[in-house]
């Protein structure tokens, strides 16, 4: 279907025309039958599954809410972590030992990091999320922001309705389409979701868990978990260190960090797992942390650092674990998009390119950032802080 008819659609959506949108949609939705039907899908099942579907004003509304401010970690983990999460997840994770062990045992995934997964994503089940999936995402394919994600994603839902997974009225979950216990999205419960319990279906809806928890540990599984390693430890780092090393792509062997004065922050030799990066999430004065290869398979789950230290923190505290030793400084305010394009324009201005101005404080913002920390004789930790816009201006 040509572009100018995806900007069309979204163009009545957002002067909120709901006939007009409606008579797009319908449009749309007869073109994308033709695409369904190519791709197996019976004209029955999409007829059926499609029947009184409308774009979902909601859906519309999450899909383009952009928060002025993105969250502090310690804001994020206060929330993640909380209290009364860590409570129920040791009593699901006692609730559930029979089952978890087993998982654990067929998957090798350890099974507090997939409670805490669970805990993260649906609050053990409790918010499974209540939109029709087909309606979620055919509203994204049509919108035209994110056609390609929810055409392709559709598809795939599609597919396991057709393939008898899951009844049509239960095949509910987010607004970008996630669904389950632990928020499968249509083409990872394709390629991953498993039928744990034998009863032909790949059930992650279902109020037992257990297709849902050993879908997310063979998710892990196949990305490469590493039974009985810690996502990561929490370290200290020497006077005068050089933070430009703490990089999440800059990965060594534990006799490197040790030759650098890393060690553990309760006073303990560094580990010799797998190749370890340096993580300092709130930049100096912050905790530091020694993240290792299962950091990275979290991160195939949800890529954000946030999320990522969230699970393993929680799956340290769910098996009886502390707090981190160093507290946060809870000072550095993370910068608004806005506020990380002017922190980007800034560093360019002076010769220091951040290789565009997109908002996004990636690779080459915190390359940027360290050279101008650098030249300015500050630590330089690569930390896009409230404060080195300050110094900017």
């Amino acid at each position: 279907m040509p572009l100018r008819f995806f900007l069309t659609a979204a163009f009545l959506l957002a002067l909120n025309l709901p006939a007009t949108a409606q008579s797009a949609f319908d449009t749309w939705r007869q073109g994308f039958r033709a695409t369904a039907l190519a791709q197996g899908i019976s004209p029955r099942l999409f007829d059926t599954a499609l029947q009184g579907v409308t774009p979902n004003q909601d859906v519309i509304g999450f899909d383009r809410f952009q928060p002025e401010f993105s969250k502090p970690i310690w804001d994020y983990l206060d929330t993640a972590v909380s209290q009364s999460r860590i409570r129920e997840g040791r009593r699901n994770h006692r609730r559930l030992r029979r089952l978890l062990r087993q998982i654990e045992a067929r998957y090798k995934v350890d099974s507090e990091i997939v409670t805490a997964i669970w805990g993260l994503e649906s609050n053990y089940g409790q918010n499974r999320g209540s939109i029709y999936t087909i309606e979620a995402l055919a509203t994204l394919a049509f919108d035209g922001r994110r056609a390609r994600y929810g055409t392709r994603q559709l598809i795939a839902a599609l597919k396991i309705l057709q393939a008898g997974h899951v009844a049509q009225a239960d095949m509910r979950g987010s607004w970008a389409g996630a669904m389950g216990h632990t928020q499968f999205i249509p083409t990872s419960f394709l390629a991953l979701a498993v039928d744990y319990d034998g009863d032909g279906k790949r059930n992650i809806w279902a109020d037992d868990p257990a297709d849902a928890l050993a879908s997310t540990a063979n998710y892990l599984h196949q990305n490469g978990w590493v039974q009985g390693q810690p996502w990561g430890v929490e370290v200290v780092l020497p006077a005068g260190f050089d933070y430009s090393v703490a990089d999440i792509n800059n990965r060594q062997n534990a006799r490197h960090w040790r030759g650098l004065g890393v060690r553990r922050a309760d006073g303990g030799s560094l580990p010799n797992y797998s190749e370890a990066s340096l993580l300092l999430p709130a930049g100096a004065g912050n905790p530091v942390f020694a993240v290792y290869k299962n950091f990275r398979v979290i991160q195939r789950y949800n890529q954000s650092v946030s999320y990522a230290m969230s699970v393993g923190n929680l799956a340290d505290r769910i098996a009886g674990g502390g707090e981190f030793i160093v507290p946060w400084a809870r000072t550095a305010a993370e910068l608004s998009l806005e506020e990380t394009v002017e922190l980007q324009t800034l560093l360019t201005a002076r010769g220091f390119s951040t290789g565009g101005t997109d908002g996004v404080a990636g690779a080459k913002t915190r390359t940027a950032i360290i050279a101008y920390q650098r030249a300015q004789g500050i630590k330089a930790d690569g930390f896009p802080s409230a404060a080195l816009l300050a110094r900017l201006r």
